[in-house]
């Protein structure tokens, strides 16, 4: 089980997830882009991708107990 936690506006992509955190069951060897496709988010809405408190890639392969955290663009004026 992978846990993903969606921040600031993503929040709303997925209104089904309380406070912007869900879990996803992948196949084994699934990336990160995979994860994306799976919980229906567009990459080009990310800004900032980490995995275990680290920055990532979309190609990263993801493991069993896997944190993935995303974030959108930095708004504001």
């Amino acid at each position: 089980m992978i846990e993903v936690r969606l921040y600031a506006t993503l929040r709303s992509l997925i209104p089904e997830a309380p406070k912007g955190v869900l879990t996803a069951n992948l196949p084994e060897e699934s990336t990160v882009e995979g994860l994306l496709r799976e919980i229906k988010v567009d990459p080009e809405a990310i800004h900032m991708l980490m995995v275990n408190g680290v920055s990532s890639s979309f190609e990263l392969v993801l493991k069993e107990g896997d944190r993935v955290g995303l974030f959108p663009p930095v708004g504001g004026g």
